[in-house]
């Protein structure tokens, strides 16, 4: 069984930072002398456009600019990574990449970017459990109430995308438990859990942050939690592994990109703002309240993080005979 663990804790940068910008050239020691773009592959609504904007907000008095956070969705991101990776890199483009940027090498063919190259790492941002809910009127209480009710009718599952760790994540419940459910991919998740919430979709695999609101509001049930792990979040909900799905250890992850090439005095700044305002309650707080856990990290741990993502899901991939190019 694959296991998809948190990301470690960031290690300590402080001499590495300072000798950066000590030796800054001017462009980097000068920026930004106008507004900053962050890039969301999604939809507005979702797990990622919630911690881009809680982000955003907290960057612009750090750097005395406007930070306008731009959602461009579209088959599950490579349009946005496409534009980024070809932008200039001047620290003015950045993008929200989710784990998910980690599987699009398997799910695309022909895609004009490299995750590992086109792309200069600043910081994780958050960390979260995805979860299994089902539409109130679903009468399943449990995974086990589940997985039985699929036995005996068809069951979609909507999730924010093909090639996602949503989507993915649901292959493998299908997997491990021999029901078939029909995948209806959406283009966030900010449209999965409005049509779930409705009923036009009764199950769905999405982050927990974009179901709570939902599942206080009672249109929506919360069965399980993907970490292996309870989620702080969600105490009262069981995970899969202990639901009998043992192994299963999924976690989704946000982290600020910006363009390869871009200077490395601006990407440190970057990452040192990122960090401060992780760590101050005024958006931990918001973040946690929201599902999330707040998560720092090093350029470098963000870069072995994508690259170990990618030889995981691809793995996992090759294990399920998934085609889902």
């Amino acid at each position: 069984m694959i296991s998809f663990h948190k990301p470690p804790h960031p290690g300590a940068l402080a001499v590495a930072v300072l000798a950066i910008l000590l030796t800054a050239p001017a462009q980097a020691q000068t920026w930004p002398t106008r507004p900053v773009r962050l890039v969301v592959p999604y939809v507005p609504g979702g797990a990622t456009d919630l911690v881009s904007r809680i982000v955003a907000e907290q960057l612009i008095p750090k750097l005395g600019q406007q930070v306008v956070v731009d959602n461009r969705p579209g088959a599950t991101g490579t349009i946005a990574f496409t534009g980024v990776a070809e932008a200039n890199p001047d620290g003015y483009t950045l993008i929200t990449a989710a784990d998910s940027l980690t599987l699009l090498p398997s799910a695309y063919r022909g895609l004009k970017f490299d995750p590992r190259t086109n792309f200069a790492p600043v910081s994780l941002m958050s960390t979260q459990p995805l979860v299994l809910a089902v539409h109130s009127a679903v009468p399943a209480k449990s995974v086990k109430d589940f997985i039985a009710l699929a036995k005996t009718r068809s069951l979609s599952f909507g999730t924010s995308g093909t090639g996602t760790s949503q989507h993915l994540s649901g292959e493998l419940i299908k997997n491990m438990t021999g029901i078939d459910m029909v995948h209806i991919p959406y283009k966030g998740g900010g449209q999965a859990i409005v049509d779930l919430s409705g009923g036009q979709v009764p199950a769905a695999v999405l982050g927990s942050s974009t179901v709570i609101p939902q599942a206080k509001t009672g249109r929506v049930r919360i069965l399980a939690v993907t970490s292996k792990k309870r989620s702080a979040a969600l105490p009262d909900i069981p995970t899969l592994d202990e639901s009998g799905l043992k192994g299963f250890d999924v976690y989704q992850w946000t982290a600020m990109l910006a363009p390869a090439k871009t200077p490395k005095a601006i990407v440190f700044r970057l990452n040192k703002e990122v960090t401060a305002i992780l760590k101050d309650p005024a958006a931990s707080d918001r973040l946690r309240n929201a599902g999330f856990e707040p998560q720092t990290s090093s350029p470098e741990e963000v870069s072995k993080l994508i690259g170990d993502g990618m030889a995981r899901w691809g793995k996992l991939i090759q294990e399920l005979k998934l085609d889902i190019r």
